[in-house]
C-alpha cells in the first residue's frame, strides 16, 4: 500500500466532507488513517502459507477438534464499515494431520483483513483449512455484528448475521454436521 498516497486522499475526504484538515485535531489525521488502513487490509499482503509456517503436526487421532469463539474484525467490501464478531472451526483430521491452534485463528486473521463479505470470508477459511491439511470434513461457522446494518441504513442495532460452510463429512454426514454444531453451541465452561 502507497502510505502517502492515502494520506493525500484521506486529505481530500477531509475537505470534500466539509472539514478543514489544518485544523489543530485533524492535522496528523491523514497519517494516522493511512497507518490504520494498511493494518486493516493487511490480509492483502499476506501469504497463507508463511503464516502457517508449517505447523502441520501428525497426532494419531480422528476426532472433532474445535476452535470457537475466535475473534474477528474485518471491513465490509460494500461501505468500508467493519463487521466484527466470532469464528467457530471445526475439522476431523486425516492420517492424524492436524494443524497448530494458533494458526487457525491467524487465517481468521489474514482472510478478515481485506474487504469482505461475510459469506465469502467463511468460505475462504473452511477451503484453506481443507486446503492445508486435508481433513475428513471442515465445519466453519461466524457470527458477525455489520455496522453498515447498524450506524446506516436499516439501522438495526441487535442484528447478527451467521454464515456457514461445511466441507467433506461435515456436509456428507447429518451426525458430523449436528456434533459440530451441538459442541460449538455448548455453553462455556467457568
Amino acid at each position: 500500500m502507497n502510505c502517502e498516497r492515502v494520506e493525500q486522499l484521506i486529505r481530500e475526504l477531509l475537505i470534500e466532507i466539509g472539514e478543514d484538515p489544518n485544523r489543530e485535531g485533524l492535522l496528523a489525521t491523514p497519517q494516522r488513517a493511512a497507518k490504520s488502513w494498511k493494518f486493516l487490509t493487511s490480509g492483502y499482503s499476506a501469504n497463507i502459507d508463511d503464516i502457517i509456517n508449517n505447523a502441520v503436526f501428525t497426532q494419531e487421532m480422528n476426532n472433532m477438534v474445535i476452535v470457537r469463539d475466535i475473534e474477528l474484525y474485518s471491513m465490509c467490501e460494500h461501505h468500508m464499515l467493519p463487521f466484527y464478531g466470532r469464528c467457530h472451526i471445526g475439522y476431523i483430521p486425516r492420517e492424524g494431520r492436524i494443524l497448530g491452534v494458533s494458526k487457525l485463528a491467524r487465517v481468521v486473521d489474514v482472510y478478515s483483513r481485506r474487504l469482505q463479505l461475510q459469506e465469502r470470508l467463511t468460505e475462504q477459511i473452511a477451503k484453506c483449512v481443507r486446503d492445508t491439511i486435508q481433513p475428513e470434513g471442515v465445519g466453519v461457522i461466524i457470527e458477525a455484528h455489520h455496522l453498515c446494518m447498524m450506524m446506516r441504513g436499516v439501522e438495526k442495532q441487535n442484528s447478527m448475521m451467521t454464515t456457514s460452510a461445511v466441507l467433506g463429512s461435515f456436509r456428507k454426514e447429518e451426525a458430523t454436521r449436528n456434533e459440530f454444531l451441538a459442541l460449538i453451541n455448548r455453553p462455556l465452561n467457568k
